[in-house]
């Protein structure tokens, strides 16, 4: 760049009056002071960029906070730059980016944004676990840990703990959320790449147990032990309620009675508590019905269908029914969740549609469009099967022993309702 002869002066900069117009002051080698036609002034680096060669100005700072000979300092330091090829206002703002990633850009509060949208695409008891597991596992270690500075051998070493318990299905989750906030920060330009890509390889794998479940010829014991255990109504009726509508511990333990509609005799459950994200129809059988007449005089006047006992206003805890379970001698033979399972494979054997039980299982249909268009079509064929399903459930009760059939026949010999 050429030399300007004329420098300016500090006595110069002093004497400068608004004129009600913008003008350029010009000391040379491309530093310039930008008079506002309000008064107010900048210094300005104007050069050109070393690989497009377009004329750019970089702000330096306002005049008189930043002095003539501060002002020359810097727009030097650019200089300096250009020589190695370098643009200096895209220096800058790398710096000034690094510096935010120290400061702003810490995993917790990364994770934080994240968890924001995640939530969003999953069901509330899910959300909830998952930051859980962060607060509990990780934000000890790396809340204010920058987001740059996170590495695979340091996470490595904060799940190897973790791993050594025995926990690998912990570390799986660990592993994966981990990833996913990296892949965000690595979306929202916050850092350049993921480096946990592949950390899930340095962990054992967990092995996959399918959940205890009955054996079918053991569906009269179970009820029988319904029946007879020590257990609280609400709790009993959930046990029945998700036996009934083959449903997952959390779908069932959030059932609230806005679902319900009593005249079509179906229950929706809505995208937002689904696994899967798409609003599931149950149709009602007369027995599921008459869990829900003998819920009424208990938990009808508020919101859920199952009310928790330290805080009616919300739920039933999703273990309240697996909890009860184990204390009832079914621990390691029968999880809640195992329930679909048995109701699975009775229906299985017994020679109902394979399509219309997954469906009622709420798995997701791979041809998405199918299932839409026969969501309906769906509801009253599987009609017939809920009936026959809460019928077999109701013989395996030997006829008075559940719920239900304590509901239809208050003058049978009967085991009493706790």
């Amino acid at each position: 760049m050429p030399t300007n002869a004329t420098r300016l002066s500090d006595r110069q900069l002093k004497a400068v009056k608004a004129t009600g117009k913008d003008f350029v002051l010009t000391d040379g080698d491309g530093l310039q002071l930008r008079v506002r036609a309000s008064g107010s002034m900048i210094w300005n680096f104007n050069y050109r960029e070393p690989v497009t060669k377009n004329r750019l100005n970089m702000a330096l700072g306002p005049y008189p906070a930043l002095s003539l000979a501060n002002a020359r300092k810097k727009a030097q330091e650019a200089r300096e730059l250009l020589v190695l090829g370098i643009d200096p206002k895209a220096h800058r703002d790398e710096l000034r980016q690094a510096k935010l990633a120290k400061t702003e850009h810490t995993f917790e509060k990364v994770a934080t944004a994240w968890f924001e949208l995640k939530k969003h695409s999953v069901t509330t008891a899910y959300a909830e676990d998952i930051w859980r597991s962060l607060t509990l596992h990780v934000f000890p270690r790396l809340k204010a840990t920058p987001l740059a500075d996170i590495t695979a051998p340091m996470i490595i070493k904060l799940l190897r703990p973790i791993e050594a318990k025995g926990s690998l299905e912990t570390v799986k989750r660990l592993s994966q959320r981990l990833n996913e906030i990296m892949a965000y920060g690595v979306n929202c330009g916050l850092i350049f790449a993921n480096p946990l890509s592949g950390i899930r390889a340095a962990f054992k794998k967990p092995q996959k147990q399918n959940m205890a479940a009955l054996p079918p010829e053991e569906l009269p014991d179970l009820m029988l032990a319904i029946a007879n255990a020590s257990i609280k109504r609400i709790t009993r009726c959930l046990i029945e309620w998700q036996l009934h509508t083959m449903t997952r511990p959390a779908e069932a333990a959030g059932t609230t009675w806005a679902e319900i509609d009593f005249e079509k005799r179906i229950w929706t459950i809505p995208k937002e508590r689904m696994k899967k994200r798409r609003a599931h129809p149950i149709p009602l059988s007369d027995q599921t019905l008459a869990l829900l007449e003998t819920l009424k005089p208990y938990s009808g006047h508020r919101e859920h269908v199952f009310p928790a006992d330290r805080n009616p206003r919300t739920h039933a805890n999703s273990q309240t029914a697996n909890m009860a379970l184990k204390r009832m001698g079914f621990q390691d033979r029968l999880v809640s969740h195992g329930l679909r399972s048995m109701a699975s494979t009775i229906l299985n054997e017994h020679g109902w549609d394979p399509e219309l039980i997954e469906v009622a299982l709420a798995h997701v249909d791979k041809d998405e469009v199918r299932s839409a268009y026969n969501r309906a079509d769906y509801i009253e064929r599987r009609r017939p099967m809920m009936i026959w399903w809460s019928e077999y459930i109701q013989k395996a009760a030997t006829g008075n022993l559940s719920v239900t059939a304590i509901h239809e026949n208050k003058n049978g010999n009967v085991i009493p309702f706790r």
